[in-house]
C-alpha cells in the first residue's frame, strides 16, 4: 500500500472509532398546520430524556447525540406555533403536559427507519386528565456518513409525531374547556327579597 492509501484508512479508522464523527444533531420542527381549535389555558411542557434503541435491537444510537435540551427547545417551539393554546411554555401553567420520547432506529429494505414514539399526559395540578400516544415513522438513507443523514428523517418522524398528538389533544378540546367554563351560580345571599 502506498503511503497517502494508509494515512486516508488510519484517518478513517479514526473518524469512526473517535468523537469526532458523532451525528450531535438540532432539530427545528414546524407544524405541519395550524390548530383548528383555540383551548384558552396556558401550557406546560415537561419533555423527558430521550430513549434511544439502535438498528441492532440494543439501547442507544452508535455515532447519534441529540442533546434533551435541543428535544426540549423543539418540542415547546412547535407547540408554540401551531397556536392551540394560549402560551405554552416550560413554566407551570394551568395544564400540563408530560411528554416522553423515544427513538427507535432500525433497518428495512436496504434504509435507514427512525420512528419517533410520543408518550404524553395531560395533567391539571396533580391530577391526570387523559394520556396520550402518538408515533410517526420517517425512512432514512442506506449509510449513516453524515449528520444530515439523521437530522433530517429525525426532524420529519418528530413532525409527525407531535402532529398526530396534537391532533388528538385537540379532539378532547371540550374536556380541557369544561375544567375553566363553570356555570354563574348565585350566593344564596344574591336573592332578591319578596318585595322588590
Amino acid at each position: 500500500m502506498t503511503h497517502s492509501i494508509r494515512f486516508t484508512m488510519l484517518l478513517l479508522a479514526l473518524c469512526i472509532t473517535g468523537a469526532g464523527c458523532v451525528h450531535r444533531i438540532q432539530v427545528t420542527p414546524l407544524p405541519i398546520s395550524l390548530s383548528s381549535v383555540t383551548i384558552p389555558r396556558t401550557l406546560q411542557a415537561v419533555v423527558s430524556p430521550i430513549a434511544m434503541e439502535g438498528a441492532d435491537h440494543r439501547p442507544g444510537i452508535a455515532l447519534l447525540e441529540w442533546p434533551h435540551l435541543d428535544l426540549k427547545q423543539a418540542v415547546v417551539r412547535c407547540l408554540q406555533q401551531r397556536g392551540t393554546f394560549t402560551s405554552v411554555s416550560p413554566d407551570p401553567a394551568d395544564l400540563t403536559l408530560r411528554v416522553a420520547t423515544k427513538l427507535r432506529l432500525t433497518s428495512r429494505s436496504g434504509l435507514y427507519q427512525y420512528r419517533i414514539v410520543l408518550q404524553a399526559e395531560m395533567s391539571e395540578a396533580a391530577e391526570v386528565m387523559k394520556s396520550y400516544r402518538a408515533e410517526h415513522t420517517a425512512a432514512g438513507s442506506s449509510v449513516r456518513w453524515v449528520t444530515a443523514s439523521d437530522r433530517d428523517p429525525i426532524e420529519t418522524a418528530l413532525q409527525g409525531a407531535l402532529e398526530d398528538l396534537m391532533r388528538q389533544i385537540e379532539g378532547d378540546g371540550a374536556l380541557y374547556l369544561s375544567r375553566t367554563e363553570q356555570p354563574f351560580q348565585k350566593l344564596p345571599h344574591d336573592k332578591s327579597s319578596p318585595g322588590s
